[in-house]
C-alpha cells in the first residue's frame, strides 16, 4: 500500500484527478469529440476506458505522463501518443474506440445530434468488448449489464449531453482535467486528421490535409473559388457563401 501511495504522487494532475475517481468506482470512461467547429467531413468521438488497475502498473503511469489535451499537443505528439494507446491498449491496461458521425447525419440531426450519436457509438463499440473487461455500462434505466450501476462512471468533455442514452457527468474543459477524457480526447483527433488526409487526396482543391476541413482562410478562399465538395457540411457554409 505504501508504494501505491507513494506512486500515486508522482502522478501528473490528469492522472491523479481519474486515480481519485477510481477510488469509487471500479471502471471510468473518459468521452470526447474532434471536428465539431469543422466546416467539412465527420465529426469524431473516443472513448476510453481504466480501471484501478491502470495505476497500479509503473509502466502506464509513466507512458501516459504526457498525455494531454489534444488540442495542446503538435500533430506529431498526438500520433505519438495515440501509439502509447494503443501499446497500452495491447497490454489490457486500457480499453478505447473511436466512432463517427457522418456528414449526412450531421445534416439531419444538427452537430449537436451527430456529436451525440458519434459519443454513443463509441461507447456502444467498448460494450460489444465487455466480456474482455467486465464493463458495466449504466444506462439511464439502470446498468446495460452487470451487477451494479455503481461499477462504472462515464464523463464528457464539456457540458451534460440532453438526451444522451448513458448516465454521465460533463466536465468543462475536461480534456485538460481528465486522462481518460484526454486520451479520448487524442484517438479522435488522430483519425479524424487520417481521415482528412484520405478525403484531402479525393478532393485536392481545397487542402484538407492542411487545416482538416477547419475554416482557415485557405479553406475559405478554397470555397469562394470552387463552391462546396460533397463532404462539406451546407449549414455551415451559409455565412461564407451567402446561401
Amino acid at each position: 500500500m505504501a508504494r501505491r501511495d507513494a506512486r500515486r504522487y508522482l502522478m501528473n494532475p490528469l492522472q491523479q484527478h481519474d486515480y481519485q475517481r477510481l477510488q469509487s468506482t471500479d471502471h471510468l470512461i473518459g468521452i470526447d469529440e474532434a471536428g465539431r467547429g469543422c466546416l467539412a467531413g465527420p465529426v469524431v468521438a473516443g472513448a476510453c476506458v481504466l480501471n484501478v488497475a491502470f495505476f497500479e502498473s509503473a509502466k502506464a503511469i509513466e507512458l501516459s505522463a504526457l498525455i494531454n489535451d489534444s488540442k495542446q499537443l503538435t500533430a506529431e505528439a498526438r500520433e505519438e501518443q495515440y501509439v502509447v494507446l494503443e501499446q497500452l491498449q495491447a497490454d489490457g491496461l486500457l480499453d478505447f474506440s473511436v466512432a463517427s458521425g457522418t456528414v449526412e447525419e450531421i445534416a439531419a440531426l444538427n452537430i449537436l445530434g451527430a456529436t451525440r450519436l458519434a459519443m454513443r457509438r463509441a461507447v456502444e463499440a467498448l460494450e460489444r468488448r465487455v466480456n474482455d473487461w467486465g464493463l458495466p455500462v449504466v444506462t439511464l434505466d439502470g446498468p446495460l449489464f452487470g451487477p451494479a450501476a455503481s461499477q462504472v462512471q462515464l464523463i464528457v468533455d464539456g457540458r451534460p449531453l440532453k438526451p444522451f442514452p448513458y448516465l454521465h457527468e460533463g466536465i468543462v474543459k475536461g480534456d485538460g482535467k481528465s486522462l481518460s477524457i484526454a486520451m479520448a480526447s487524442i484517438a479522435a483527433k488522430v483519425i479524424r486528421d487520417r481521415e482528412m488526409k484520405v478525403l484531402a487526396d479525393k478532393y485536392p482543391e481545397y487542402g484538407f490535409e492542411v487545416h482538416k476541413g477547419y475554416g482557415t482562410k485557405k479553406h475559405r478562399d478554397a470555397l469562394h473559388a470552387h463552391g462546396p465538395c460533397p463532404i462539406h457540411r451546407e449549414l455551415f457554409l451559409r455565412k461564407i457563401l451567402g446561401v
